[in-house]
């Protein structure tokens, strides 16, 4: 009897190594998630520069629309956290929309082949940030789930292991894709 209560000890106390293991794997997997949006949003705000400048040539008289965008651009490599990343990337995306929206009202940059590829880069990296984004919230719902399961949450907050929030693109952006499909025209 004392032999198989010790062994149900040891199987238990196994059982919740193999849980906190899962966990920190769990944890550690959004957080390499989240830098891969990390990369993607520096090589957005890298492009940006060279975008403006572009834009620039063409229509000088749009100073605040400039303006905003280096501002939002600055606020965003300034963000540290998920949150203030989250918030300071959908008002850069805010000011970039508004930024690309003037090639309607300029035919000649348009037309210009640097604008051109900078767009195309744009949107190369726009698409692979939706997929980083997928990832991040994919790894995070597996880690909250396997957080909030029994029996890990009778422990995991005592351990650290705190609930994660989504990379979500806002309820304004959200009301903006489910409106209509982004166009991109030349």
């Amino acid at each position: 009897m004392k032999w198989v209560f010790i062994g149900l000890i040891v199987v238990g106390l196994l059982y919740a190594v193999m849980v906190y293991n899962g966990l920190v794997t769990l944890r550690q997997r959004t957080n390499q998630a989240f830098a891969d949006i990390d990369v993607q949003l520096k090589q957005r705000q890298d492009l940006i520069p060279n975008l403006v400048e572009t834009v620039k040539g063409y229509a000088a008289h749009e100073k605040s629309t400039f303006d905003a965008v280096v501002a939002a651009r600055g606020a965003a490599m300034q963000a540290s956290t998920p949150g203030e990343k989250q918030a300071a990337e959908q008002a850069l995306t805010g000011a970039l929309g508004r930024l690309i929206a003037l090639a309607e009202a300029y035919p000649d940059l348009k037309a210009n082949a640097n604008f051109q590829q900078l767009q195309l880069d744009l949107s190369d990296i726009e698409n692979k940030l939706a997929a980083a984004r997928r990832f991040f919230n994919n790894a995070v719902s597996e880690y909250n789930a396997a957080r909030e399961a029994f029996p890990a949450v009778l422990f995991a907050a005592s351990l650290g292991f705190h609930p994660r929030e989504f990379f979500d693109v806002g309820i304004e952006k959200r009301a903006e894709l489910d409106a209509a499909p982004p166009k991109v025209a030349f």
